[in-house]
Protein backbone atom coordinates (compact mmCIF):
# COMPACT_ATOMS: atom_id res chain seq x y z
CA UNK A 1 0.00 0.00 0.00
CA UNK A 2 2.80 2.90 1.02
CA UNK A 3 4.51 1.63 -2.50
CA UNK A 4 1.35 2.32 -4.17
CA UNK A 5 0.72 5.14 -2.20
CA UNK A 6 4.25 7.12 -3.01
CA UNK A 7 4.12 5.73 -6.51
CA UNK A 8 0.94 7.33 -7.14
CA UNK A 9 2.08 10.97 -5.63
CA UNK A 10 4.93 10.67 -7.61
CA UNK A 11 2.69 10.51 -11.09
CA UNK A 12 0.47 12.98 -9.91
CA UNK A 13 3.10 15.63 -8.92
CA UNK A 14 4.79 14.78 -12.57
CA UNK A 15 1.09 15.64 -13.94
CA UNK A 16 0.10 18.33 -11.62
CA UNK A 17 3.56 20.07 -11.89
CA UNK A 18 2.90 20.18 -15.77
CA UNK A 19 -0.78 21.44 -15.74
CA UNK A 20 0.35 24.17 -13.61
CA UNK A 21 3.14 25.16 -16.08
CA UNK A 22 -0.21 25.24 -18.68
CA UNK A 23 -1.77 28.41 -18.09
CA UNK A 24 -3.92 27.56 -21.19
CA UNK A 25 -5.10 24.24 -19.27
CA UNK A 26 -5.72 25.99 -16.32
CA UNK A 27 -7.76 28.51 -17.67
CA UNK A 28 -9.79 27.49 -21.03
CA UNK A 29 -11.23 24.42 -19.77
CA UNK A 30 -13.84 26.53 -17.75
CA UNK A 31 -14.46 28.24 -20.55
CA UNK A 32 -17.70 26.52 -21.79
CA UNK A 33 -19.39 25.78 -18.78
CA UNK A 34 -18.70 30.10 -17.95
CA UNK A 35 -19.76 31.00 -21.56
CA UNK A 36 -23.65 28.98 -20.97
CA UNK A 37 -23.69 30.51 -17.27
CA UNK A 38 -23.04 33.87 -18.44
CA UNK A 39 -24.89 33.98 -21.22
CA UNK A 40 -27.44 30.64 -20.60
CA UNK A 41 -28.19 31.34 -17.03
CA UNK A 42 -30.14 34.60 -17.16
CA UNK A 43 -32.85 32.91 -19.25
CA UNK A 44 -33.77 30.55 -16.74
CA UNK A 45 -34.64 33.33 -14.33
CA UNK A 46 -38.12 33.44 -14.46
CA UNK A 47 -38.58 30.12 -16.03
CA UNK A 48 -40.69 27.61 -13.18
CA UNK A 49 -38.49 25.03 -12.50
CA UNK A 50 -41.17 22.54 -10.78
CA UNK A 51 -39.80 23.28 -7.71
CA UNK A 52 -36.31 22.15 -8.21
CA UNK A 53 -34.82 25.40 -6.88
CA UNK A 54 -33.99 28.79 -8.27
CA UNK A 55 -32.67 28.80 -11.95
CA UNK A 56 -28.89 29.13 -10.45
CA UNK A 57 -29.65 26.03 -8.11
CA UNK A 58 -30.57 24.26 -11.39
CA UNK A 59 -28.25 25.36 -13.83
CA UNK A 60 -25.34 25.62 -11.64
CA UNK A 61 -24.76 21.89 -10.67
CA UNK A 62 -25.52 20.95 -14.73
CA UNK A 63 -22.43 22.82 -15.46
CA UNK A 64 -19.96 21.25 -12.71
CA UNK A 65 -20.96 17.68 -14.09
CA UNK A 66 -20.81 18.87 -17.63
CA UNK A 67 -17.41 20.74 -16.68
CA UNK A 68 -16.15 17.26 -15.47
CA UNK A 69 -17.94 15.55 -18.15
CA UNK A 70 -16.06 17.36 -21.33
CA UNK A 71 -13.11 17.77 -19.06
CA UNK A 72 -12.17 14.31 -18.30
CA UNK A 73 -13.62 12.15 -21.18
CA UNK A 74 -11.34 14.32 -23.59
CA UNK A 75 -8.31 13.92 -21.20
CA UNK A 76 -6.96 10.51 -23.02
CA UNK A 77 -6.06 13.04 -26.12
CA UNK A 78 -3.26 13.88 -23.84
CA UNK A 79 -2.08 10.31 -23.29
CA UNK A 80 -2.25 9.45 -27.42
CA UNK A 81 0.61 12.48 -27.80
CA UNK A 82 2.39 11.00 -24.98
CA UNK A 83 2.05 7.47 -26.81
CA UNK A 84 3.39 8.89 -29.82
CA UNK A 85 6.18 9.98 -28.21
CA UNK A 86 7.05 6.82 -26.30
CA UNK A 87 6.27 8.37 -23.22
CA UNK A 88 3.68 5.51 -21.87
CA UNK A 89 6.23 3.17 -23.24
CA UNK A 90 9.43 4.35 -20.92
CA UNK A 91 7.00 4.65 -17.98
CA UNK A 92 5.64 1.12 -18.27
CA UNK A 93 8.73 -0.44 -17.99
CA UNK A 94 9.84 1.25 -14.77
CA UNK A 95 8.80 -0.18 -11.41
CA UNK A 96 5.81 2.18 -10.84
CA UNK A 97 2.31 -0.07 -10.71
CA UNK A 98 -0.02 -0.07 -13.66
CA UNK A 99 -2.45 1.41 -11.05
CA UNK A 100 -0.27 4.17 -9.88
CA UNK A 101 0.13 5.57 -13.36
CA UNK A 102 -3.81 5.17 -13.84
CA UNK A 103 -4.12 6.81 -10.39
CA UNK A 104 -1.90 9.74 -10.72
CA UNK A 105 -3.31 11.01 -14.25
CA UNK A 106 -7.30 10.82 -13.02
CA UNK A 107 -6.18 12.34 -9.76
CA UNK A 108 -4.68 15.37 -11.30
CA UNK A 109 -7.72 15.78 -13.72
CA UNK A 110 -10.45 15.41 -10.88
CA UNK A 111 -7.84 18.10 -8.94
CA UNK A 112 -7.47 20.33 -12.07
CA UNK A 113 -11.68 19.94 -12.76
CA UNK A 114 -12.19 20.64 -9.35
CA UNK A 115 -10.96 23.73 -8.94
CA UNK A 116 -12.40 25.01 -12.02
CA UNK A 117 -15.47 24.25 -10.83
CA UNK A 118 -14.70 26.30 -8.05
CA UNK A 119 -14.39 29.27 -10.46
CA UNK A 120 -17.45 28.42 -11.49
CA UNK A 121 -19.39 28.47 -8.27
CA UNK A 122 -17.63 32.20 -7.48
CA UNK A 123 -18.79 33.45 -10.60
CA UNK A 124 -22.36 31.72 -10.09
CA UNK A 125 -22.64 33.35 -6.84
CA UNK A 126 -21.95 37.08 -8.19
CA UNK A 127 -24.58 36.11 -10.71
CA UNK A 128 -26.95 35.31 -7.69
CA UNK A 129 -26.17 31.85 -6.94
CA UNK A 130 -27.73 31.03 -3.04
CA UNK A 131 -26.48 27.46 -2.25
CA UNK A 132 -25.81 26.28 1.56
CA UNK A 133 -22.07 25.80 1.76
CA UNK A 134 -22.26 21.66 2.76
CA UNK A 135 -24.45 21.66 -1.09
CA UNK A 136 -21.61 23.12 -2.63
CA UNK A 137 -19.08 20.94 -0.95
CA UNK A 138 -21.10 17.96 -1.89
CA UNK A 139 -21.28 19.23 -5.18
CA UNK A 140 -17.19 19.85 -5.41
CA UNK A 141 -17.57 15.74 -4.25
CA UNK A 142 -19.62 14.53 -6.98
CA UNK A 143 -17.79 16.65 -9.25
CA UNK A 144 -14.14 15.20 -8.71
CA UNK A 145 -15.91 11.50 -8.23
CA UNK A 146 -17.14 11.80 -12.13
CA UNK A 147 -13.64 13.61 -13.30
CA UNK A 148 -12.01 10.40 -11.74
CA UNK A 149 -14.75 8.04 -13.84
CA UNK A 150 -14.28 9.41 -16.86
CA UNK A 151 -10.80 10.17 -16.86
CA UNK A 152 -9.98 6.59 -16.74
CA UNK A 153 -12.31 5.46 -18.85
CA UNK A 154 -10.74 8.01 -21.37
CA UNK A 155 -7.06 6.96 -20.69
CA UNK A 156 -8.90 2.84 -21.61
CA UNK A 157 -9.88 4.31 -24.64
CA UNK A 158 -6.70 6.50 -25.59
CA UNK A 159 -4.76 3.27 -24.93
CA UNK A 160 -6.25 1.59 -27.68
CA UNK A 161 -6.69 4.55 -30.06
CA UNK A 162 -4.04 4.90 -32.63
CA UNK A 163 -4.16 8.67 -33.17
CA UNK A 164 -6.66 11.72 -31.61
CA UNK A 165 -8.38 11.45 -35.05
CA UNK A 166 -9.44 7.88 -34.31
CA UNK A 167 -10.38 9.47 -30.41
CA UNK A 168 -12.40 12.38 -30.52
CA UNK A 169 -14.90 11.76 -32.78
CA UNK A 170 -15.94 8.41 -30.88
CA UNK A 171 -15.80 10.77 -27.36
CA UNK A 172 -18.08 13.44 -28.74
CA UNK A 173 -20.75 10.91 -29.93
CA UNK A 174 -20.77 9.17 -26.75
CA UNK A 175 -20.89 12.37 -24.49
CA UNK A 176 -23.21 14.88 -26.65
CA UNK A 177 -26.42 12.42 -26.16
CA UNK A 178 -25.18 11.87 -22.32
CA UNK A 179 -25.28 15.88 -21.99
CA UNK A 180 -29.09 15.98 -23.31
CA UNK A 181 -30.19 13.03 -21.28
CA UNK A 182 -28.80 13.59 -18.07
CA UNK A 183 -30.65 17.13 -17.68
CA UNK A 184 -27.14 18.79 -17.19
CA UNK A 185 -29.30 22.00 -18.14
CA UNK A 186 -32.65 21.51 -17.54
CA UNK A 187 -34.31 18.99 -15.08
CA UNK A 188 -35.40 16.01 -16.97
CA UNK A 189 -38.84 16.44 -15.07
CA UNK A 190 -39.59 19.11 -17.34
CA UNK A 191 -39.25 16.33 -20.34
CA UNK A 192 -42.07 14.04 -21.98
CA UNK A 193 -42.13 10.95 -20.22
CA UNK A 194 -40.57 8.99 -22.29
CA UNK A 195 -37.31 10.80 -22.59
CA UNK A 196 -37.51 11.03 -18.55
CA UNK A 197 -37.87 7.37 -18.66
CA UNK A 198 -34.80 6.70 -21.41
CA UNK A 199 -32.81 9.38 -19.29
CA UNK A 200 -32.82 6.75 -16.63
CA UNK A 201 -30.24 4.88 -18.39
CA UNK A 202 -27.57 7.54 -17.77
CA UNK A 203 -25.95 6.98 -14.63
CA UNK A 204 -24.99 11.03 -14.56
CA UNK A 205 -28.63 11.62 -14.37
CA UNK A 206 -28.57 10.46 -11.28
CA UNK A 207 -25.32 12.31 -9.96
CA UNK A 208 -27.09 15.49 -11.71
CA UNK A 209 -29.97 15.04 -9.20
CA UNK A 210 -27.70 14.53 -6.14
CA UNK A 211 -26.51 17.85 -6.73
CA UNK A 212 -29.25 19.74 -7.24
CA UNK A 213 -30.71 18.14 -4.13
CA UNK A 214 -27.52 19.47 -2.70
CA UNK A 215 -27.37 22.96 -3.29
CA UNK A 216 -31.09 23.25 -1.87
CA UNK A 217 -30.05 21.91 1.05
CA UNK A 218 -32.14 18.61 1.22
CA UNK A 219 -29.79 16.25 2.35
CA UNK A 220 -32.03 13.75 3.48
CA UNK A 221 -33.48 12.92 -0.47
CA UNK A 222 -33.40 9.88 -1.98
CA UNK A 223 -31.59 11.16 -4.74
CA UNK A 224 -28.49 11.92 -2.91
CA UNK A 225 -27.90 8.04 -2.08
CA UNK A 226 -28.99 6.91 -5.28
CA UNK A 227 -26.06 9.72 -6.98
CA UNK A 228 -23.47 8.22 -4.11
CA UNK A 229 -24.28 4.97 -5.42
CA UNK A 230 -24.25 5.58 -8.87
CA UNK A 231 -20.62 7.60 -8.42
CA UNK A 232 -19.22 4.77 -6.46
CA UNK A 233 -20.33 1.82 -9.21
CA UNK A 234 -18.75 4.07 -11.72
CA UNK A 235 -15.73 4.81 -10.06
CA UNK A 236 -15.11 1.41 -9.39
CA UNK A 237 -15.73 0.25 -13.20
CA UNK A 238 -13.99 2.81 -14.36
CA UNK A 239 -10.72 2.35 -12.69
CA UNK A 240 -11.11 -1.36 -12.65
CA UNK A 241 -11.22 -0.60 -16.39
CA UNK A 242 -7.89 1.89 -17.11
CA UNK A 243 -6.25 -0.14 -15.02
CA UNK A 244 -6.45 -3.16 -17.42
CA UNK A 245 -5.47 -1.52 -20.25
CA UNK A 246 -1.99 0.05 -18.61
CA UNK A 247 -1.26 -3.48 -18.08
CA UNK A 248 -1.49 -4.41 -21.36
CA UNK A 249 1.44 -4.83 -23.46
CA UNK A 250 1.40 -3.65 -27.28
CA UNK A 251 -0.25 -0.06 -26.31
Amino acid sequence: MRTLLSDTALVFGRYARQTLRSKAAMTFGALMPALYLVLYGPLLTDMPLGGAGSSWQVLVPGLLLQLALFGAAFAGMSLIIEKQHGIVDRMRVTPVSRLALLLGHVLRDAALLTAQAGVIVLVAVAMGLRAPLPGVLLGFAFTAALALSLAALSYALAMKAAAPMSFAPLVNTVTMPTMLLSGLLLPMSLAPGWLDTLSHVMPLRYLVDAVRAAFVGHYADPALARGALAALILMAVSVTAGTRYFRRAGA
